[in-house]
């Protein structure tokens, strides 16, 4: 069984305006050199399983943020883990100025991927006497938002793996908007990483210049969801049989690629 010391956990400094801060929180701990271990080997697992990346994101400062759905899911569980598959280029290059079929198989396959490694490692979180739950990777309890039962945009945001940009998606500074998410909530107060900070979309237009719904403007608060839901419906029916789009993703590279 684990070996339990307690602390307390202060907010992070660097959290965005439409997070709440809880100031002090007090939560159970394993002793450090289990808590280390135990974070090594579940970013192992991960990283043996699909992931490109993972990070741990610290819930306290969104815990009244209302981004998740009901809010209870999110009580007692100070941790996220972000996991995160990079999309194939090839695939998302396919997607001009529509989603392909191509894509969207593609799409499914990474988020049963995401799933399974959540899965797993839940499944190493419990064995090891802890809590954890796995959140599906895409999966809509919001229709009129388009949201799932938690953001795993903002989990990956308060797990350091990029912004949120023009486009409304998480751009990741190596990978851009090509990847998918997953999270796992956990009870474990293992290390968290940081937001990052002073990194944004910069001069780059691309996303508004391409989008077919021609939903995205210059900040995120001008991201038109009604837009972007419409175009969705429209590749649904007529094209994919699912609510993908793909071309702004395809312009949002990153490093990787440019």
């Amino acid at each position: 069984m684990p070996v339990f010391l307690r602390v307390q956990k202060t907010a992070p400094f660097f959290i965005p305006l439409w997070l709440d801060i809880e100031p002090m929180i007090s939560y159970n701990l394993p002793m450090p050199s289990q808590l280390d271990s135990l974070q090594r080997r579940l970013e192992e697992s991960a990283r043996q399983h699909g992931a490109s990346l993972f990070g741990v994101a610290d819930l306290a400062g969104a815990r009244n943020s209302g981004f998740s759905k009901p809010p209870s899911i999110i009580a007692g569980y100070p941790r996220a883990i972000s996991i995160g598959v990079v999309l194939a280029p090839s695939i998302v290059d396919t997607c001009i100025d529509s989603p392909t079929r191509f894509y969207a198989f593609h799409y499914r396959v990474a988020n049963s991927r995401l799933d399974a490694i959540t899965f797993i490692l839940a499944q190493m979180l419990l064995d090891a006497g802890y809590d954890a739950m796995p959140i599906p990777a895409s999966q809509i309890v919001d229709w009129d938002k388009l949201t799932g039962s938690t953001s795993h945009r903002i989990i990956g945001y308060l797990a350091g793996h990029g912004f949120i940009g023009r486009n409304a998606l998480l751009v990741n500074p190596r990978y851009g908007a090509r990847v998918r998410y997953a999270s796992l909530l956990t009870d474990v107060l293992f290390l968290n990483d940081v937001p990052l900070s002073g990194v944004d979309c910069g001069s780059c237009r691309e996303c508004i210049a391409v989008c077919p719904a021609g939903a995205i403007g210059e900040t995120i608060n001008e991201f038109n969801l009604e837009a972007c839901k419409d175009k969705l419906d429209y590749f649904k029916r007529h094209l994919v049989g699912h609510h993908i789009c793909g071309v702004c993703v395809r312009v949002c590279p990153g490093k990787v690629r440019q």
